[in-house]
């Protein structure tokens, strides 16, 4: 006698297909009306766009972008995680710029390196990059008007100042302003394509070398550490010469095809380096804002403490504060400060007015967006 079959073992699968078919199907048109509201958003963007060429204004505005993505993230509520809701309207942004203007971003190249990535962090991949060989060709870049913007490393969290980047502010201090400023989470990676006990030489830029000098005396004793102008020249390198390693990012791995032997490899776990985004005029108010200058001052008994008594008097906190030897004559300094609030605001006037009394020289280096840290 046949055996009834069971009705449920057959109707569960196409249940479990229907259902499948039919969120796939959600999913299907709620991409299309995402398809069409980018566009629409992108049509309005356009006309802004237009708007304020009329006025003779810049496409890249810095607060308002900062804006956007800031009341963007305050009415996010999940399941995205934020990192993914900011880098989808980063992109959505540059491509709505890239309608109006298509943007040239000098970078310190090559291709890879922490400031391409810096700058792609700001900009987006709609924007033309031209990478260049040292940080003073990225200053000659937007000073004579071959890039709308350039993206050079100010400090490093580790290292301190840059050293070239404050020569070219001292260089050019009225021909180029802060814009933006981008906080890159720095995360270094060991990369190759031998075992690493088979790694003879290490190769990476001085700063990378020293970020991982902990790690590498103890993990890596066979190997000798050499300089190379950058992270993304040493990936570059590996390819070619064997029982090699570099130390650079995980987007260096990709791009150069090499395996990752150790991930995170920095001293210290809180890496980060800040960059600046210099252009021929600076950023408006958002109310959560940094002003950097450079200034003299005589050198005479509590010239210093006169400065910083005129920040304190006003409540204006100093975030940063370096001096750096004058070349031009020996002895003296330039110092380098930057601060919470804008060159617009009363209290910053007054201070500003104050300080112009008592130093020597000031040159308002530009007002700009506080940004926040974020991983490479």
């Amino acid at each position: 006698m046949a055996r009834k079959s069971d009705p449920s073992s057959n109707t569960a699968p196409d249940k479990g297909a229907m259902h499948l078919f039919a969120l796939r199907s959600q999913i299907d048109k709620l991409d299309l009306h995402i398809l069409e509201l980018l566009n629409k958003r992108a049509t309005v963007a356009s006309q802004i766009g237009k708007v304020k060429a009329d006025q003779g204004g810049d496409v890249f505005s810095a607060a308002r972008e900062e804006e956007v993505v800031t009341n963007v993230l305050a009415a996010h509520q999940g399941p995205l995680a934020s990192v993914t809701v900011k880098a989808i309207f980063r992109e959505l942004i540059s491509g709505s710029r890239a309608i109006q203007k298509q943007q040239k971003i000098a970078y310190l190249g090559p291709e890879y390196s922490y400031s391409h990535l810096a700058a792609i962090q700001r900009f987006g991949e709609a924007s033309v990059y031209n990478r260049t060989a040292n940080i003073a060709a990225v200053f000659e870049e937007v000073v004579r008007k071959h890039a709308d913007f350039g993206v050079v490393p100010l400090e490093n969290s580790t290292d301190g100042r840059i050293v070239d980047t404050l020569e070219m502010f001292i260089r050019f201090p009225d021909q180029v302003k802060i814009c933006s400023e981008i906080r890159l989470r720095v995360r270094h990676h060991l990369l190759s394509n031998c075992a690493q006990s088979e790694v003879r030489r290490v190769y990476s830029k001085a700063q990378a070398l020293s970020q991982c000098r902990n790690w590498l005396s103890k993990n890596m004793p066979q190997a000798s550490l050499h300089e190379v102008a950058s992270t993304a020249d040493a990936a570059n390198l590996v390819q070619t010469v064997p029982n090699v390693a570099a130390i650079a990012s995980r987007e260096a791995s990709v791009r150069y095809n090499l395996g990752i032997l150790a991930q995170n490899i920095a001293d210290s776990p809180f890496n980060e380096t800040r960059f600046a985004v210099i252009g021929a005029a600076d950023s408006t108010k958002t109310g959560s804002d940094k002003t950097a200058l450079m200034f003299q001052i005589s050198h005479s008994p509590g010239a210093l403490a006169d400065v910083l008594t005129a920040f304190k008097a006003n409540k204006i906190n100093l975030t940063w504060i370096e001096s750096f030897p004058f070349r031009e004559a020996k002895g003296e300094y330039v110092f380098f400060v930057d601060f919470d609030g804008h060159r617009d605001e009363a209290k910053i006037k007054k201070v500003l007015l104050s300080l112009e009394a008592i130093c020597q020289s000031v040159t308002v280096l530009g007002s700009f967006p506080t940004a926040r840290a974020e991983d490479e």
